[in-house]
């Protein structure tokens, strides 16, 4: 009986205890630190570029519906379909928020704080020389790097693909015939013979050739198009602001690029175009190679026959780096989350679903011919091959190459 009542007085005691700390709190303003506010979820949005855009987008809604959760806390991943250059212009104009380099992230209004809560907190781009140019920018602004190429939060590219010509079959044939392989300079030919089609052993009824670019402003496909036939033009994988000023080349690329199909009002998805509209968007072009493989079958079925697809002997490869931004704008918790979701892009499982998109894995261990249903496997006898031919990749160009030829694109083909 004892027992039980010094037992009882002690929980009285604490009690009392409990309730003296919190009125005490409370007289000195202090309360709010018995509070225990919820963190909720933390929140990832990534910038995607468009061509793994419904592939990553799949992979989120698999990985927010499995509960994924850091420090206890769950894991929403955003996606947010964004063209590369439409990203690089936005970070280069710091659209997103960048905090200046002076700026005390533990002093921002109530105001600012809210704006950061739509900040990115991952980049997806085609290409790892896009993030590449938008640090080189932020780093004369702030200082310091916000993308790193080492260390935990480096970026890692999650698929691949590469450029590819796409030509109707029945036209792919015909040039076949009359020059052999299909390269820049044959169908340079092709496309300033003044005969047109007939001149060239083709059926008179399809005109004259016409080209399939993706318009430079709109994808990064027809910088890297524009790139891959100066390569070709040059002979060597690395061009220069230099060459693109030659005006040898500028005559070349000009006449090349003058049998486009009002390239200048073309859309950022050309494979599709060729799917909706056949022939009267042009006989051919260098195109995704992911981007036409998920369009193969659509493009058959509505004109009678699939493209032929040939690989170039310089050929530009699009590896979608998930990059990370590091900078004060985002938490340390958003940052490993957005590690999570790497790696669970990375997954074996994930990178066989890419197959599916027409996308190559990064793991070497996974091959695009393991399942039958594979578009790899579907058309490898219009020529899309498992592993590519011996070809030479087209170097990153840096800022003031891409600059020139945009501007020279834009002087001379948009105008």
């Amino acid at each position: 009986m004892k027992r039980s009542r010094t037992v009882f007085i002690a929980i009285v005691g604490i009690a009392i205890i409990i309730v003296g700390v919190a009125l005490a709190l409370r007289a000195t303003g202090r309360e709010k630190l018995l509070v225990v506010i919820p963190k909720g979820p933390i929140q990832v949005r990534i910038l995607t570029a468009l061509p793994v855009e419904p592939w990553v987008r799949q992979a989120a809604e698999r990985f927010n519906q499995e509960n994924h959760r850091l420090e206890g806390e769950r894991i929403q991943v955003e996606i947010i379909a964004t063209d590369g250059l439409t990203a690089l212009g936005k970070y280069d104009r710091n659209e997103f928020g960048a905090l200046d380099a002076d700026t005390d992230p533990a002093q921002l209004s109530p105001e600012q704080q809210q704006a950061l809560t739509r900040f990115p907190t991952a980049w997806i781009p085609d290409s790892r020389y896009l993030p590449e140019l938008a640090n080189t920018a932020y780093k004369e602004r702030l200082g310091r790097d916000v993308f790193l190429t080492d260390g935990e939060y480096r970026a890692r590219p999650v698929a691949l693909s590469l450029s590819v010509w796409g030509i109707y079959q029945s036209r792919a044939d015909v040039l076949d015939q009359t020059f052999g392989d299909i390269n820049w300079q044959v169908v340079h030919d092709a496309a300033t013979n003044k005969g047109g089609w007939p001149a060239l052993g083709g059926d008179p009824d399809w005109g004259f050739f016409k080209l399939v670019v993706p318009d430079p402003r709109k994808n990064v496909g027809g910088l890297s198009a524009m790139i891959a036939a100066a390569g070709e033009y040059y002979d060597r994988p690395s061009i220069s602001t230099a060459d693109i000023t030659n005006p040898a080349f500028q005559q070349w690329l000009g006449e090349l690029l003058a049998a486009t199909t009002d390239l200048s009002g073309a859309s950022a998805y050309t494979a599709e175009d060729f799917a909706l509209f056949g022939y009267s968007v042009g006989d051919g072009g260098l195109l995704l190679e992911s981007d036409l493989l998920n369009n193969m079958q659509g493009i058959k079925n509505r004109w009678g026959e699939a493209l032929s697809i040939r690989y170039p002997s310089y050929v530009t490869w699009f590896d979608f780096p998930m990059t990370i931004w590091i900078g004060p704008e985002t938490s340390a918790l958003q940052k490993n989350a957005a590690l999570e979701f790497e790696r669970y892009l990375l997954s074996a499982d994930t990178q066989r679903q890419a197959i599916s998109y027409g996308l190559r894995p990064v793991s070497a261990e996974i091959s695009v011919t393991d399942s039958a249903d594979s578009p790899f496997v579907q058309w490898a006898d219009q020529g899309v091959a498992a592993i590519v031919p011996r070809t030479s990749a087209m170097r990153s160009p840096d800022r003031d190459v891409l600059q020139t030829l945009l501007r020279w694109f834009e002087l001379n083909v948009a105008s």
